[in-house]
């Protein structure tokens, strides 16, 4: 008797599974239709941006305008809160990580541990670039894609063709998305451009963009012991990129030889 009352939960059991499985295969089918037909606005982009950005900032240790890191952040940028048709803020993340990335709404965040590393005109160089990427509307790319993968994961209230409003957990998940994100050759490309053009417009050295990828490219060469290498398998070769930034600045008469280009051995003061 007992064998067949635990043989009928059991194919309860399956046929309910069946049936979760055959239905939740029909919503993610709706989902991706949705997703495929999505209307998104650069308001969307931007507000998603705010609201990732938002929860970013509060799961991370942010600099306080106190913070000697804070204070050399805002001295370079004390003139580029407006840029280009674009509004733009700035914050400082203490974490160990040596990266720095803007979003569609204009926040751009630089990591403690990268200005560490970089001069003032490699700093430019590289605010100059994610400026480049907000311009160009990638940024608008990658939270649209960050925004569909959390959807999915709720995809029961996802399957529709507008941008919904997320919950808390699904904002999580979506700014991790965004962080996860890479940019294609082509973007990355157009971005050091703009990168170029942004630090030519305003008067900075230009060899201080060539001088921050070749560190870059010496952090990539100990990737898998500095623990960056998931960063730079996701981006171009930085070395070529520096070649590229030196042949366009002795093309404009602008390169000035920096001789040997190393890493710190210690972190760079911040002043």
């Amino acid at each position: 008797m007992k064998k067949t009352i635990v043989l009928a939960l059991l194919v309860g059991l399956t046929t309910g599974m069946n049936a979760q499985r055959i239905k939740l295969g029909k919503v993610l089918d709706a989902t991706t239709k949705g997703i495929k037909a999505l209307s998104f606005s650069n308001e969307d982009a931007a507000r998603l941006s705010k609201e990732s950005v938002d929860w970013m900032d509060k799961n991370n240790k942010v600099a306080d305008s106190k913070n000697p890191y804070a204070k050399r952040l805002n001295r370079l940028t004390a003139k580029l809160k407006s840029y280009d048709g674009l509004n733009l803020n700035y914050k400082v993340y203490l974490v160990r990580d040596i990266n720095a990335f803007a979003c569609a709404d204009g926040s751009i965040r630089v990591f403690s541990s990268l200005m560490d590393i970089m001069t003032d005109d490699e700093l430019l160089a590289i605010i100059g670039h994610e400026i480049g990427h907000v311009k160009n509307e990638d940024t608008k790319d990658a939270i649209k894609s960050a925004y569909t993968k959390a959807a999915l994961l709720d995809a029961a209230s996802s399957a529709s063709n507008t941008v919904a409003q997320l919950n808390q957990s699904q904002i999580g998940a979506m700014a991790n998305h965004f962080l996860d994100s890479s940019y294609g050759r082509k973007q990355e490309s157009e971005a050091d451009d703009y990168g170029y053009k942004f630090m030519t417009a305003n008067g900075y050295d230009v060899v201080g963009a060539y001088t921050a990828f070749k560190k870059l490219e010496l952090l990539s060469a100990g990737a898998k012991q500095n623990g960056f290498q998931k960063m730079f398998n996701s981006h171009p070769d930085s070395g070529k990129r520096a070649e590229r930034i030196k042949k366009q600045a002795m093309k404009d008469g602008l390169w000035k030889d920096p001789g040997t280009v190393e890493l710190p051995k210690s972190p760079l003061p911040q002043k």
